[in-house]
């Protein structure tokens, strides 16, 4: 599930399944935009190289599942966001996936500031190691607090998680819709949602942002 990071280079995916953004920060009305198709020329366009890519998740795929060999799914992933969404992008309910790391901490801050103004109405729950090093208490608080200062409720809790399973099945089970976590995690979740797309199991409302 990548681009290549270079924007003028060709993408690995067909172009017209992706779409590429340069906001400051995602507008509030960015998920009405996304649904009526109306931010193919964005108007709060402030650089040149693309600030977040999106596509449609049933697209993507579509297409990788007709492909003789998806190998495109191991290959070195861009630095630009990807978010991959359901029809009908919502942010009711985020799942911020929180590694207890220096590149967790930093995917969760530039999520929240790219969406700030779109959280605003939303429930964010913030997932985290059951044990993190005494350093790094203070890195998860920080998070907290800057969460709870954009989102309308914030939630807290701890896991023994460690692969992307397991965050895709908790946020299947409690309804999440939308899942923000760490592009290394890609291929993975491309064989997870390969094995269940449109299957018993398959949650029509779960979108992922993969940075």
């Amino acid at each position: 599930m990548q681009v290549l990071s270079r924007t003028n280079q060709q993408f690995l995916f067909p172009r017209e399944l992706i779409k590429s953004h340069s906001f400051e920060k995602v507008p509030f009305d960015f998920q009405d935009r996304l649904l009526h198709d109306a931010d193919k020329e964005a108007t709060d366009v402030v650089a040149h190289q693309p600030t977040l890519y999106t596509a449609k998740l049933t697209g993507i795929l579509d297409w990788l599942h007709g492909l003789k060999n998806p190998g495109i799914l191991e290959e070195k992933p861009c630095i630009t966001p990807l978010l991959l969404y359901e029809e009908g992008l919502c942010l009711d309910r985020v799942l911020l996936h929180y590694e207890g790391n220096p590149q967790s901490a930093q995917l969760i801050r530039r999520f929240v500031a790219l969406f700030d103004l779109a959280l605003r109405k939303s429930s964010v729950t913030i997932i985290s190691p059951s044990f993190i090093p005494k350093s790094k208490l203070k890195e998860e608080q920080d998070l907290i607090q800057m969460v709870n200062t954009v989102a309308s409720e914030t939630s807290f809790i701890k896991f023994n998680f460690s692969r992307i399973g397991d965050f895709w099945s908790y946020a299947v089970k409690h309804e999440y819709t939308l899942l923000v976590t760490t592009k290394n995690y890609q291929a993975d979740l491309a064989k997870i949602l390969f094995h269940f797309y449109k299957g018993g199991m398959w949650y029509d409302k779960l979108s992922f942002y993969l940075s």
